[in-house]
Parts: C-alpha cells; structure tokens; sequence
C-alpha cells in the first residue's frame, strides 16, 4: 500500500525585521511537519509579511491540514486533493495555507530520491540571475541612493526600487539618480505596488520611459487585468504583475488578456510549487517569461528549474537567512548577481524554531 499524510503539524513565528520597510517590522512564517504512514517527514512552511499569520495557520489546522490526512504524499495529487474539499473558500488565507501542505510534501519526496528539490524537478540551468531590490519608497533621497550604492558595490547588475511618491516629480528625480548611479547597462525596474489608477500609471510610464525601464511592476490594483491590458497597449516600457494573485485561473487570465510582459508567481501565495510550476507552465505556452517573486531560498531553485531564464529578487534584509529564521545554511547562494543552489536532499530549508520567536497561540 502506497505511503499516505497522516498527521500535519504547525507553529508561526514572528521574524523582527533588522531594517524596518516603512511601517513594516516583521514577517511571519508558518512553519509545518507533515509526516507520512511510512514514517517520512517534510518541512512546509507558508509566509505572509503584513497581516493574516493566525488566519493562515488557523487554516492549515482546519482545513488544508485536514483534506490532506489520509491522501496521498504525491504533491500534485494531494494539492488536488485539498483543492477539492476546499474549492468554496476561494484563493488567499486558502492558498498561502495549501502551500504550507505541499511545500513539505515537495521536501519529503525530494528526500525520499535523495535529491535537492532543484534536481527532482529538473534543474536547467546551474545559476540564475538576481537583482538588487528594496522596500525604499519611505526613504530620503539620500537614503535611496546610498542603498543603490550598496548594491552595486555587491555586484548586482540589475536593481528596482519603488515609485509612487505623491508628487510625479518626485519620483522622476528618485529615478533619474537610480539611473545616474547604475550607468546605461544595469536593468532598471520599478514597482508602484497597485498605487495608480490608469490614467496616473499612462502619465508615469510617459515620465520615466527614457530612463530605459526594464520592467513597470504592479503600476494598478492586481485583480483589474483588463486595465493592465489596456496600459500595456498604450505604453513602450514593459509591464510585470502577478505576486498578488493567488488562483491558477488569474493567472491564466492575465495571460489570455495579454496583461503582463512578465508574471511574477509568489510560491506561497498561489499555493506551493505544484500550482507554481503548473503557472510556469502556461506562462510558457505564451512565451512571457515568469520571474519569482521574494522568498530567494525557494524562488531561487525553482528559477533554476524554469523554461525560460529568469530573475530572482533579492530584497533588503528580507531572505529568510537575513531574517535569522534559519538553523543551518540552506545551500542556496547568492554571490553578487547570481544565485545557485547545492541543497542537501529536499529543499534545504531547516528553521531555528528553538530561537524563534513563537506567536502565541499557535
């Protein structure tokens, strides 16, 4: 009798960040065990940076955590599963909780072949390229500047920072120095995080298009795909979009509406690497390339494993090893525009829970 999930357990910790974005000062991980009839176990896990961390873990011990008892350990089988006796709840809380679930079942098969997850998949590439990025948007000038020095100091090669600033002014000026300090060859994007409606988002991307911006990110609300398609068609800078949608059918939406150059997948948000690597694949199917969006540790080995070459974001002090979340290295690396990954069996990823600071309750 094949291996089945026969128990499934969880905590969430608070990850204090040691460079507040704005008004955010921490994130949080959901952490999860999920164990097999055969005594096999994986390490899942699921994240939110802002809010929900209870509702999500709440979630898990209900529902995702209890659809998958008793099914299968085959990840896409047992997302499936869960998808089914979850169907009426929607995406979001739902998804970011399904993700948790097969994230450790990934982990446990992975060490099940004695391989890192890059390799079960199937590795194409040996390294990927990563670009500099920081929640910046409440700095001073000087402070933007001199976080962009940093990084190219480190040897990024590509950087973006936010736009969205109350005066459009403003932010041509923030841009234009980014663009002074890189010189003509680093890629330059931006990210307005859903601030604009159309017609403010028309008016930036005329303001900063000759600063050769590589990618506009998220310039309106994620759900309007239909807006996204109409400035995509009215612009000549590049639009990226997608770490705020969470179902396979938005996905496949934004791809049908021709809303996006560039589709940024959240691996937690949209439920875990099943559903992340089935989006890769549409993706492909209309040749817009998809790049991961935060989490490096795992964005960074599921690029390796992509169809078309991406770039992975490593934001200021927000990588889980940054967050002291981890017990030991992951094996995955960053080296100043690159990112590979030597993981040990499963996807490397063993959390310091004796040192983390535990949400009460859960």
């Amino acid at each position: 009798m094949s291996a089945h999930v026969t128990a499934v357990e969880t905590a969430t910790y608070r990850l204090p960040m040691p460079v507040t974005w704005g008004d955010v000062d921490s994130q949080y991980l959901i952490a999860s065990t999920v164990t097999a009839s055969d005594g096999a176990a994986g390490q899942g896990f699921s994240w939110t940076v802002r809010a929900g961390a209870h509702a999500i873990q709440a979630m898990v011990d209900n529902d995702s955590g209890v659809a998958a008892v008793g099914g299968p350990v085959a990840p896409a089988a047992a997302w499936d599963r869960m998808r089914h006796k979850l169907r009426e709840s929607g995406g979001g809380i739902t998804t970011l909780a399904m993700a948790a679930i097969d994230i450790g079942l990934w982990d446990l098969q992975a060490k099940a072949a004695g391989l890192g997850l890059t390799d079960l998949i199937g590795r194409q590439r040996d390294c990927v390229a990563v670009y500099g990025s920081g929640v910046n948007r409440h700095l001073s000038l000087d402070q933007l500047t001199e976080q962009v020095h940093g990084w190219v100091e480190a040897g990024h090669t590509a950087v973006k920072i936010k736009v969205g600033q109350p005066s459009l002014d403003e932010d041509v000026e923030r841009v234009a120095a980014v663009r002074r300090i890189i010189g003509p060859h680093r890629l330059l994007m931006i990210d307005a995080n859903q601030l604009w409606d159309l017609p403010a988002a028309r008016r930036a991307a005329r303001a900063m298009s000759a600063f050769d911006i590589f990618w506009l990110e998220e310039p309106l609300p994620a759900e309007d795909l239909r807006a996204y398609a109409r400035l995509r068609a009215a612009i000549d800078i590049p639009v990226a979009a997608g770490e705020s949608l969470y179902t396979e059918a938005q996905f496949l939406d934004a791809l049908m509406t021709e809303a996006v150059d560039f589709l940024q997948p959240n691996v937690c948000r949209v439920g875990g690497i099943t559903p992340f690597l089935r989006i890769a694949r549409m993706a492909r199917l209309f040749d817009v390339p998809v790049m991961p969006h935060l989490l490096p540790e795992i964005s960074g080995q599921l690029a390796l494993c992509l169809p078309f070459p991406a770039m992975v974001e490593d934001i200021d002090q927000g990588s889980f090893a940054a967050l002291g979340a981890l017990a030991a290295p992951s094996g995955v690396t960053i080296t100043g525009d690159t990112l590979r990954a030597d993981t040990p069996p499963g996807h490397g990823l063993t959390f310091a829970a004796d040192r983390l600071e535990r949400v009460a309750g859960s």
